[in-house]
């Protein structure tokens, strides 16, 4: 599927796509998610902003995935990633990964839930690494602690990192 930059007109599907995988994380008993809602049209327009947010497309250019990133330490850190689950297991994550990635970054680092089965280990599968205690950075830390003030750390999570090849 085609990815591109997101744009205002995007909002509304990506709502959708975010509430639909709310869902799927309080099926397994991950109620923040849902109790978070999505991402406000002010925060999303940020991302927008920065060129740090992308779409994958269905053949009407309507958005079934999203990745949304900042710079944390110099590295792309992947604030959000979803795939509407009608469009789940045809790699849609990977590719929106792999395009963050194209840019000139030393790697990619994220926070993620360690035992929910499409975040860490799927993760790991794509060539990320969890982060000791002693290698997780300052910023990366603070990003954690914020999480903790909305309720992420009521279950196991880990930061993750995956080096990239610099141009």
């Amino acid at each position: 599927m085609p990815i591109r930059l997101i744009e205002a007109r995007d909002f509304s599907a990506l709502h959708d796509i975010e509430d639909a995988t709310a869902k799927q994380f309080e099926s397994i008993g991950i109620d923040a998610m849902t109790d978070l809602g999505p991402y406000s049209d002010e925060e999303m327009t940020g991302y927008v902003t920065a060129g740090l947010a992308w779409a994958a497309t269905d053949d009407n250019d309507v958005p079934v995935g999203f990745l949304v990133a900042e710079i944390v330490d110099d590295c792309l850190y992947i604030a959000d990633v979803n795939v509407h689950p009608r469009a789940a297991r045809r790699g849609l994550g990977r590719q929106l990964i792999d395009h963050a990635a194209a840019g000139n970054y030393p790697a990619l680092v994220l926070t993620t839930f360690r035992d929910v089965p499409w975040n860490a280990p799927y993760y790991r599968r794509l060539g990320f690494e969890t982060l000791a205690d002693d290698e997780i950075t300052p910023n990366l830390r603070a990003i954690c602690e914020f999480q903790a003030t909305i309720g992420l750390d009521r279950w196991p999570r880990v930061c993750m990192r995956r080096n990239l090849t610099t141009r």
